[in-house]
């Protein structure tokens, strides 16, 4: 709300006041039913009412909305607001609108010919009003009555250059709208050279408009490299005191340093050397002053400076060119894993999560795997433990993979619910991916499983079987892992369709020690029977009628759980169907028959 000034806006004051001193809702609602009769009535009534008594009731209106209560009237009274020649009932018809007008009101008409009178106007200040508004609620009529003229204002030599910042936002709004409202061609140069303006104020707002702009224009606006990479060396050479007026707590410009890195990095790094050069250089000035002692102690400095310092390191990665670059931003990044601000750490983990991926740079990246596996065990956010994950998961290689792997499954027994289903999966690549040794696979699996089963996927576990199938020299030895891991009385359903499929291929292969004989597996695997889903009985079924095959002595005992009326009159149908088929196949079919049996 505007500054309410003199004793000509008493009443509004007065209003505030009662309104925050009731003591319960039905008072306040009370007093703004009465305040909103007491305006109606003043808008309704035969007394011409003055701008400035406009105002204030406008100005209420604009309040009680704020509070959360629906305004249905007043409209009218703010639009007739627009055509006052005081500054001051301008800006609440502006504001009044901008907040409670949608862009498919009636009174758009009205509201888009007054803009277009204070765009037409000597007055900056109404200039930037009628921008202002524009940008708030601008519509694909608005685009149409007035798309002309802003632009125009945008790189007229004559404009104001308070007029100019307003001007490129508001470009920006109607091109989001329309993006054919300024095609590339003799706008461009001219919308590019804004970044040579003198006033910082028209360069920053001119970065967010050429940003949008190259969004669908990059090759025609390729030529905002150059000018972005000169105006980003003239800041971060300059001492805080040379642009005292954009000076945040001692770090030049940073929001407009922000924004041309971030335009630089939608483009591959410069073709022309000494551009490249210059724009080494900015990133070597910005990395070196991280390193200077802080000019001030107040929060508000290590926040603009890092924020410049980031976007800077964003800039180096993507450029993935400069090897040193890289490696000190590494470093850079390394220092704050320790931090005790949590936002620093997550975005130094995001940061380092990038450079893994650069061959530059992915060997100082390991060298903090020590610091990443300390802040997955100590950090408290959920969020920054997340990055450490991601982080372990992007730097882990063959010589490294045991580690992590094991470090993240310990940490899986107690991580958040909501990373656990993507640790999994993360664990069962690296497992698989690394794996020099298949028996740690598989090891690694049946933990995973053990710990986090209901997070295993079926993809997980069916890998796991495929990779069994196909390598002779793990089939043993996953017959005998997967029998040892079913005899935990806690064992997980995903462990019981493992041990199911593996047995009933490869049991064969431990049946000749006593503690594995074909009924101490087949008694096993049916003590889980009882207590598994529909879908995991089927499996098992399965894996008895194999076990007909691999275990003949163990027939009948198989054929008297198939007729069971358990399995037979089971309620499920696919239970009922695979008992009475599977009884029947073991009747009449031969051995050589059952043999070439797949499921």
């Amino acid at each position: 709300m505007p500054a309410v000034k003199g004793e000509g806006m008493r009443g509004l004051a007065v209003f505030i006041s009662d309104i925050r001193n009731c003591k319960s809702k039905e008072a306040e609602m009370k007093r703004i039913n009465k305040e909103l009769a007491n305006i109606r009535n003043k808008f309704k009534g035969d007394k011409q009412l003055d701008g400035y008594q406009k105002k204030k009731y406008v100005c209420k209106l604009l309040f009680i909305f704020l509070l959360g209560h629906d305004i249905d009237f007043g409209h009218m009274e703010a639009v007739n607001l627009l055509s006052s020649n005081k500054y001051t009932e301008k800006q609440i018809g502006y504001l009044f609108i901008s907040v409670l007008v949608s862009a498919n009101s009636n009174l758009i008409k009205l509201i888009i010919q007054s803009i277009k009178n204070d765009l037409s106007s000597r007055n900056p200040i109404h200039v930037c009003l009628a921008l202002q508004c524009i940008a708030n609620i601008g519509n694909d009529e608005m685009v149409e009555a007035v798309g002309k003229e802003v632009p125009k204002l945008l790189v007229s030599p004559d404009t104001n250059d308070s007029v100019k910042q307003c001007a490129a936002l508001c470009v920006l709004k109607l091109f989001r709208l329309k993006t054919d409202i300024l095609p590339p061609g003799e706008w461009t140069s001219r919308i590019v050279q804004l970044l040579n303006d003198k006033h910082l104020g028209v360069v920053t707002s001119a970065a967010s408009l050429i940003h949008g702009f190259v969004h669908y224009f990059a090759e025609e606006y390729k030529g905002c490299v150059q000018l972005a990479v000169s105006r980003l060396s003239r800041i971060v050479t300059s001492s805080y005191t040379d642009l005292q007026d954009y000076t945040y707590y001692f770090v030049p410009a940073p929001w407009l340093c922000v924004k041309l890195i971030k335009l630089l990095q939608m483009y591959p790094p410069p073709d022309d050397p000494a551009v490249f050069g210059r724009l080494n250089e900015c990133l070597e000035t910005i990395l070196n002053k991280a390193q200077e002692p802080p000019k001030s102690k107040k929060v508000q400095h290590s926040n603009a400076r890092n924020a410049v310092l980031f976007e800077a390191i964003n800039l180096i990665i993507h450029m993935d060119s400069e090897q040193s670059l890289l490696i000190r931003g590494c470093n850079q990044l390394g220092q704050f894993l320790t931090h005790k601000e949590t936002n620093l750490r997550y975005l130094a983990l995001e940061g380092l999560c990038l450079m893994s991926n650069s061959e530059f740079s992915v060997d100082a990246v390991r060298k903090h795997q020590e610091t990443v596996v300390g802040a997955l065990k100590t950090e408290r956010d959920v969020s920054v433990r997340q990055r450490a994950v991601d982080l372990l998961y992007a730097m882990c290689d063959k010589n490294n993979a045991e580690e992590i792997v094991a470090e993240m499954l310990t940490y899986l027994e107690t991580a958040d619910y909501s990373i656990k289903e993507e640790m999994v999966l993360k664990v069962a690549i690296l497992a698989e991916k690394f794996a020099t040794d298949y028996s740690w696979y598989m090891d690694t699996i049946l933990t995973l499983i053990r710990i986090a089963g209901d997070y295993v996927s079926e993809e997980v576990w069916f890998r796991v079987i495929q990779i069994v199938i196909n390598r002779d020299d793990i089939q043993g030895y996953a017959a005998k892992t997967v029998f040892e891991a079913l005899q935990s009385p806690s064992c997980h359903e995903n462990m019981v369709k493992v041990g199911g499929y593996i047995l009933g291929e490869f049991g064969n292969l431990i049946a000749g020690d006593p503690r594995s004989s074909p009924m101490v597996q087949f008694k096993l695997l049916h003590s889980k029977f009882p207590l598994c889903a529909s879908s995991t009985r089927g499996l098992l079924m399965s894996t008895y009628i194999k076990f007909i095959n691999l275990f003949p002595e163990i027939k009948g005992h198989i054929q008297e759980i198939m007729r069971s009326d358990t399995n037979l009159k089971n309620s499920d149908a696919e239970i009922q169907q695979r008992a009475l088929e599977y009884l029947k196949l073991s009747t009449v079919a031969s051995p050589d028959v059952l043999v070439r049996l797949t499921f």
